[in-house]
Order: C-alpha cells, then structure tokens, then sequence
C-alpha cells in the first residue's frame, strides 16, 4: 500500500510502498476512505517538541480518520466486513498517526474498540471530521461546557472547530454569539444560525452570557473571555494559539466565573455529531483532496489557506 512516513522534525514526508497490515485479533483493518489535515499535523512536521508524543520514527501520520472495514481478528464480533466507521483517537487504543500509523495511506489497522459507526446519510469526509475538529468543538460546548437550550453562548473562533461548534449549539436550542477576527468569513456566522457575529466577545459582554468557549486561545481571547463572561458563567478554554493567559481574577472572583480546560472528547461525542450530520442539519464545509497531495495540503494549512477542514479521500 502507499503512505506518507513522518521521519524527522523538518523533513518532507515521504512517499513510501508499505505492505498491507494484518489485523491483531482485536483489530480490524481499514481501507482508509478520509483523513482530515489538522494544524496538528503542521506542528508534528515542525516542531521537534511533538518528538515526545510519537511511539516512535518512522510513522504514518494522520489522526482523523474514517474508511471502510475490509478485515476483521478473530476477536472481533461486533463489526463486521463493509461497515462504515470513524476512529476515536482518545481511547486506550490511542491516537493514530501517534501511538500507531495512522490514515495518511491506503490502508490502516485499529482496536474494534476505537470504532465509532458512520450513518450512510453521511459522507466519509465528514465522517473524518467528527473524529477530531468536530468532536473536539462538541466535546468541549455539550459536555465540558454543559449547554443546555436557552442558554447564550459566545464562541471565539470560527474555524474548522468552530463553524462545527456553533452550527451544533444553534441546533441544540442554544443563542450564538461568535468573535472572530477576520471579517471575510463573519456571513458564515449567520448562515450557521449565530444571532450576532463580531471582532471580539467584549462586544457581547451586555449580553450576560452564560457561557464562552475560546477555540482559539490566544491569551488575549482568554481574558477578554473572563471580563464578557456573565456572573456565574463558564468559560471553556480549548484554542492553545499561546500557551499562557494573563487574567483578571477580580473579574472571576468577582463574577464568580468557572474557567475550565477542555480537551479531545469521545465516542459518545462522535456518535452525537454523526446523528447531527446525517439530519442533514449539521453540514461543515470539507474540501476533498487526494492522498497524494497530503504534503501540498499542509502547507496550505500552514499558511493559512484553507477554510474549514481539509479532508485526504484516498478511497471512493
């Protein structure tokens, strides 16, 4: 099968022949049918510090993954050949493309326990999304967050996260209000079902907000999160732009704010986003790429070219 192999710190994947896997018995084998490119994957390619997370060199990157069961251990009884299915990558299976190889190839093995079912109403590249950007975004409003409908939310950052996050809490009986700086993309907000879109969330602050999930997390973002947050709010921090926040803690003392960090999520999330996605509801937008122009695609990402998620279909 063909792949891309992660051998270093500022080196170019490469363009490998590998032989298929075989599945262990509590695995099943895939033929990967959507990978998403992540910023993630960015910062493996370019900076050393990621060395640590990889079980080891060489790997096939590529953590959100989605395809087609073609072959199933004898331990396996729950999934069968021709189901359609996403990986979790927070199991104790691990993340692929980390832990094991992951879905920059044709072809990839993974514990049945990490398997989450895709709807046939919904797309493979879709499929990909909800296993990272879109379980991430829900993870942290529904879960972390505790969204309830009626509630008023603001959102900083309408990305591949964000359009996900706040398309799903309109869904969910929630006011949107989104904070994003760049005002080429604010119409989306609206399309999405936001009642207002703005440069930053201080504008919401008069809006008493109930709760604010930061998914872009530049410092600044936080702050201004704990001064537009209503009393007795949440904010949910997900966005890791700078790795260091100073804020008021008058203002959280005072307003008795809950600051709270939000990380990854589940299967259960990802179950919830498919039954979202195959509504018909839920639609982000995906833009499909071969698995041969996965290098090209990074840089994109890297120079921040894309909108919404860039998904690799190597397989129809």
């Amino acid at each position: 099968m063909k792949a891309w192999h992660f051998t270093g710190t500022g080196k170019p994947l490469e363009w490998v022949e590998l032989p298929d896997p075989t599945p262990a018995d509590d695995q099943v084998l895939i033929d990967v049918t959507g990978c998403g490119l992540c910023h993630t994957d960015v910062g493996v390619l370019d900076d050393e510090g990621w060395l640590e997370t990889l079980a080891g060199l060489p790997i096939v990157m590529g953590h959100e993954v989605a395809g087609r069961i073609t072959a199933v251990g004898k331990d396996v009884t729950d999934w069968h050949v021709g189901d359609r299915v996403g990986v979790c990558p927070t199991t104790p299976a691990g993340a692929p493309g980390f832990t094991y190889n992951g879905g920059f190839a044709e072809k990839m093995t993974v514990a049945a326990g990490a398997l989450v079912a895709i709807p046939d109403e919904v797309s493979f590249a879709l499929g990909a999304t909800a296993t990272d950007a879109g379980m991430t975004a829900y993870h942290a409003i529904m879960t972390t967050g505790g969204l309830q409908p009626g509630m008023k939310l603001g959102v900083i950052g309408l990305g591949g996260l964000g359009q996900i996050g706040v398309r799903a809490a309109v869904l969910k009986g929630a006011d949107v209000y989104v904070a994003e700086i760049n005002k080429d993309i604010w119409p989306m907000a609206t399309e999405l079902g936001a009642k207002e879109v703005s440069g930053s969330i201080m504008d919401f602050a008069d809006k008493k907000l109930d709760l604010i999930v930061d998914l872009a997390g530049f410092g600044t973002t936080t702050a201004e999160a704990i001064e537009a947050i209503g009393r007795g709010g949440r904010v949910v921090q997900v966005g890791m732009g700078k790795l260091e926040a100073t804020v008021s803690t008058k203002a959280m003392i005072l307003k008795k704010v809950t600051l709270v960090g939000s990380n990854g999520g589940t299967r259960e999330d990802i179950a919830g986003l498919y039954e979202l996605f195959a509504s018909g509801e839920l639609d982000p937008v995906t833009t499909e790429i071969s698995l041969e122009d996965i290098p090209e695609g990074l840089d994109k990402l890297r120079r921040g070219q894309v909108t919404g998620r860039l998904v690799a279909c190597p397989t129809p």
